[in-house]
């Protein structure tokens, strides 16, 4: 029998999982796709861990034993981004006739107040200075590729997507700003596509740290589509996970202080590469991006402005990702307005 008259419901999870991937692909970033691709791969091996072979055996039980599992394992944020993922791959499965009807609806969404939601694992400012002070002051890590990762991310409040993206010809460092494009098709589209291409102003001694890094550091490589990555490994322009584990190397701790963790760094395994991730205090892009729209908020950049560096929407930035306390927004507040509120008697 051919795959065309295949029996939906005989797919193994994997192989449906692949085909929801396809399918989604046509209309979203690939961003999504790589973070619903981790989801549900996490998902898959669950079910193939319990003897799961076909979609056809899903049963409500299952989802809600899943949803158990993951809720003793991850923040109720998490569960929240992975449950909404896992009821779209099962609507998909619906329409394929591959599970019974409303099988989705057994995916149990987490019912979270704003406390749940909100995030503070956040790269702080303190953190992030004396990490930068610590590069910069470095003979051996200033201007390296970590260094030079951690300079663009905190003061561009860029995405990993964006950060990835970048070229040389992106570079304006006579003029001290970069450049984000969204050029999909070789290889690096922006999450907003053309509403995230701008320039970003950054300060001089930034340029100067990327300058030093382009001339000494900087792998001589291109791409696949002939195009020079700025942050490049060996073979090219790093895939999204490689910038990942990047960013956790560069903000470890024990780079600039004794681990508070405890821990011997010369000995410790997470500070290599395949185990910086596990640091508790060491730092993914997005929570780099967090504290780096929250410092420049407190540094006094006004919201609008602040929205246009790290292209996301005003909205978006007070509720997502301005960490600060209602004692910290007074201040801004107080430091921006307060004169005007004197009265002459």
């Amino acid at each position: 029998m051919s795959d065309r008259r295949r029996d939906p419901g005989a797919l193994k999870p994997r192989e449906a999982v692949s085909r929801y991937l396809r399918r989604r692909s046509a209309d979203s970033t690939e961003a999504s796709i790589d973070s619903w691709k981790y989801r549900l791969k996490l998902f898959v091996q669950w079910a193939e861990g319990v003897g799961i072979e076909t979609v056809s055996q899903f049963r409500g039980y299952d989802l809600d034993e899943y949803f158990e599992v993951r809720s003793s394992e991850i923040a109720p944020a998490t569960l929240e981004g992975e449950m909404w993922t896992l009821r779209k791959f099962f609507e998909y499965l619906e329409q394929l006739e591959a599970v019974d009807d409303g099988l989705s609806q057994s995916v149990r969404i987490p019912d979270l107040d704003e406390d749940d939601r909100s995030d503070d694992t956040q790269l702080d400012a303190p953190d992030a200075i004396a990490l930068l002070k610590f590069y910069r002051q470095s003979d051996h890590h200033r201007a390296s590729r970590n260094h030079v990762f951690l300079e663009l991310a905190w003061y561009t409040g860029a995405r990993q997507g964006g950060i990835r993206a970048l070229d040389l010809r992106d570079l304006q460092l006579e003029d001290n700003f970069i450049e984000f494009r969204h050029r999909p098709e070789t290889g690096t589209p922006l999450k907003n596509k053309r509403n995230g291409e701008r320039p970003v102003a950054i300060p001089p001694e930034v340029s100067q740290i990327i300058r030093e890094y382009v001339d000494e550091n900087r792998y001589d490589v291109h791409d696949d589509h002939q195009r020079q990555p700025l942050l490049a490994s060996m073979d090219g322009r790093p895939e999204t996970g490689t910038i990942r584990m990047w960013s956790y190397l560069a903000t470890l701790p024990c780079l600039h202080d004794l681990c508070p963790h405890g821990r011997d760094s010369d000995t410790c395994e997470m500070t290599k590469f395949a185990h910086a991730s596990k640091c508790p205090s060491s730092r993914s892009p997005h929570k780099i991006r967090t504290g780096s729209i929250t410092w420049q908020l407190d540094s006094g950049l006004p919201p609008e402005i602040v929205a246009e560096r790290v292209n996301a929407g005003i909205d978006v930035i007070k509720k997502h990702y301005d960490a600060a306390t209602a004692f910290e927004r007074m201040e801004r507040r107080r430091r921006q307005y307060i004169d005007n509120l004197v009265i002459d008697l």
